[in-house]
């Protein structure tokens, strides 16, 4: 049914299985370093005038947010889309560190580092064109 010696076969299976797991354990090693890198991702942006600077954490949560006392010169409503536009900034930012981490770390074909960087980009980074006018000014 095999073809051939059937020890020889044997030999190939187990060849290929212990292949196959030592696939699994580099697979493995390389995902928790993933993870470990990606848990210490920060990214900062600063607004082009200087005056809003925010921090976001590999969550994309705002861990640290920094106005400059002459923001208190323009007006409420400029100062909050200033900061969010910082805010976007900084988690943009975030995925390109995200996605050059995962490059470095599991290669840049890798099928989940590719799910990974299209998850923090679906939520991070809005789609062209949605935040036209919040971005305007």
């Amino acid at each position: 049914m095999w073809g051939g010696d059937p020890e020889l076969d044997l030999d190939g299976a187990e060849r290929w299985i212990g292949d196959w797991q030592a696939g699994i354990e580099e697979r493995a090693a390389r995902a928790r370093a993933l993870s470990s890198r990606l848990a210490d991702v920060t990214a900062t942006a600063i607004s082009r005038d200087g005056l809003v600077e925010a921090t976001v954490a590999a969550s994309g949560a705002v861990v640290d947010l920094r106005l400059d006392e002459r923001i208190r010169n323009r007006p409420a409503a400029e100062t909050a889309r200033q900061v969010l536009d910082t805010i976007g900034a900084a988690q943009a930012e975030l995925v390109a560190q995200v996605a050059e981490v995962t490059t470095d770390t599991v290669g840049p074909d890798d099928p989940a580092g590719k799910a990974i960087v299209a998850s923090f980009r679906a939520r991070l980074v809005p789609p062209r064109g949605e935040d036209d006018d919040a971005s305007a000014g």
